[in-house]
Formats: C-alpha cells, structure tokens, sequence
C-alpha cells in the first residue's frame, strides 16, 4: 500500500522522465559524448502520450539542430560575445517561427546558447556531435514513453466523471435554492465553482484526447474501448448539463414568483434530479418523471403568461420561465443518460454472461 502511494506521489511521467535521463546519460558517457544537451532533449520529449512525444519529438530535433547550427556560426564569426548570444537568440526563434517549428523555439534556443559557451574550436565537429546527442536524447526518452509505464486515463476520467457530476449536483441544488428561496440576483460563490467546473470539464475532455492518442501505439480490448466510450458519453451530457446550468447563474427572480404549491414541485424535482446525478442511479423515477409532466404544463402556462403581463420592455422569457426551461432540458439531457446507462449495462451483462457458463462447466 505504502509503495502504491508513494508511485502516486511521482507519477508516472516522472518515473519515466528519470528513466530516460538515466538511460540517455549512461549512453553518451559510453560513447564519451557531452551529456547535457541530450538530457535536455530527453526531459523535454516525456509527453503525457506515447503520440504526443513522436509527434513533438519529430519538431524538436529539426528545430534544436537550427539553434545548434546557428550558435556555432556566430560562434565562428563574433566568438563569445553578447553579439553572438543576441542573434543566435533571436535568428533561432525567428527561423523556428518561419518553419512552423514553435513547439521547439525552447528547447531550440536553450541548446543554442549552452552551446555558445562550451565551444571554442573545431566548429563543424562539435555540431555534429549535437546532431548525436539530440538524436540519443530524443530516441531514447521516446522509446521509453511508449514502452514503460504507458499512459492510461480511461480510470481517472471515470473518477473525474464521478466527482464532477457530484460537484454539479451541489451547484445545481445550491442555486435554485438561491433563486427560488431567497431572490438572490448575484451569487458570487456560485459563479466562481461555475467557472471552476468549466475548467475541469476542459481538463475532461482533453484527457479523452490523450487516451485517444495513446491507443493508436498500444492495443486495448472491447470492453475497455466500451467503457472509455461510455464516459466520454457520460461528460458530453455533463457538458450539455453545465450548459444549461449556466443560465441560472446571473437570472435574477422577483418577488414570491411562485406558489407555495409550485414551489414545493419544484423542490421535490430539484431534488430528485439531483438525486440522479449524485448517485448515477440507473433509471429516473415513476414520481419524478410525474414531476416533470407537473413542471412541463407549468411552462407553457409561464410561457403564455408573459404575452398579457405588461412591461416597459417586452421579454419572450420571463426569469420564472427560464428556470422551468433550465430544469425541464436538464431532464431530457438526464433522460439521454438512462438511455446510455441501461445500454452499457446491457452490453457489460451479456459480455459476462459466457464468462459465467464457463466457470459453471
């Protein structure tokens, strides 16, 4: 248990990070190479993927083998003055920029002026020498990147799915209460864990990316792939969700907009949905679904309403409406995860149904 923890406390990308400076150190020391600059390829070819890192790698080398180039031709020229420093510098991210090489301007840049100085002859050589170490360093941390340790994220988007449909609930229940029991306009609490829930989503959905990414260089099985699916399904109604959700954030609510008697319907769907997101309960209930059918005739009542209230300017939506509005789509979008939900747990049953008649035999 203590070794599992402690592997959580470095993680993998640091493992493996160490792995390949290792690796590529005790290489260039073999063939009596500098060992610094490919230490510095290395470090900088660890992506979060096994893609990623092919992917960047493949710009890095062209662009630090510019930076190298450059710092030995100014080198040559202005020897080691801040002149050389200056347009090694600046011509390296220049070119780096003109060849669509932005990804490697850093690491492009860092090997040029490291390079300026440790040279003081045989100029030609000791770019050739780069070219070596930077094809060790980039090699090496990509052969470690794809064969040790390879990434997998399908269980913490899971965890992430889990918790954030939780936190959504919370923000859900938090300020329809506002709005429905205290009038509150302006809830700055609330907008900030919106925006922190957006950012969390973003982080989501670029996590599917990279399990995507990672899967093109290492095989998975149905079910993991069913799975991954299921959850990527999973936030995409969440997003619909935090979507809608949204709208509730700056709302404002007069007066006692409703009636006690639609104020406890409300409630009790309030309370109910977010039952369901919390508890990822596998179907939505026969009261609940009542509920809605309750709220729906509500809404157009709403809706045909706004038509006979009179106002200095006129509104298609009334505050009262969009609330209704908010939490009827909430529903359909929850309507759209009982049909996804019941469908994977279907397919997983019969997956582990030949399994069973197995063992019995």
């Amino acid at each position: 248990m203590k070794q599992r923890k402690a592997f959580k406390l470095f993680g993998a990308r640091m493992v493996k990070t160490g792995i390949a400076v290792f690796l590529t150190a005790n290489i260039c020391h073999l063939l009596n190479l500098p060992v610094v600059f490919a230490v510095i390829i290395a470090i900088a070819t660890i992506e979060p993927t096994a893609s990623d890192s092919i992917r960047k790698g493949m710009i890095r080398f062209p662009a630090a083998l510019i930076g190298a180039g450059l710092a030995m031709i100014f080198t040559y020229w202005f020897g080691q003055t801040p002149l050389t420093y200056t347009l090694a510098t600046f011509l390296t991210i220049y070119i780096c920029i003109k060849c669509k090489l932005e990804q490697g301007a850093l690491i492009a840049t860092i090997t040029a002026v490291a390079m300026i100085s440790v040279t003081y002859d045989h100029y030609f050589l000791t770019f050739l020498e780069r070219i070596g170490t930077t094809t060790i360093g980039l090699v090496i941390s990509t052969l470690v990147n794809l064969f040790i340790l390879p990434a997998n994220f399908s269980t913490e988007i899971k965890q992430r799915n889990e918790r954030l449909y939780k936190e959504t609930a919370k923000l859900l229940k938090k300020r329809t209460t506002e709005l429905i029991m205290e009038q509150k306009a302006v809830s700055k609490e609330c907008q900030k864990e919106y925006q922190r829930i957006t950012r969390e989503l973003s982080k989501s959905y670029q996590l599917c990316h990279f399990q995507k990414e990672e899967w093109k260089y290492h095989r998975h099985t149905w079910k993991q792939l069913r799975a991954f699916v299921y959850e990527t399904k999973k936030l995409d109604v969440l997003q619909q969700i935090h979507y809608h959700l949204g709208h509730l954030i700056s709302v404002q609510i007069r007066e006692a907009p409703f009636s006690r008697s639609d104020i406890a319907l409300l409630v009790d769907t309030i309370s109910s949905t977010v039952h369901f997101l919390e508890s990822s309960a596998a179907e939505l209930s026969a009261d609940h679904i009542e509920r809605i059918r309750k709220l729906d005739q509500e809404f157009w009542h709403s809706k045909e309403r706004v038509h006979v209230t009179e106002s200095k300017y006129y509104h298609h939506f009334t505050p009262e409406t969009i609330l209704l509005f908010v939490i009827l789509s909430i529903h359909d979008v929850l309507e759209e995860l009982e049909r996804y939900s019941r469908h994977h747990n279907e397919k997983e049953y019969q997956m582990d149904r030949p399994s069973e008649a197995l063992d019995h035999t």
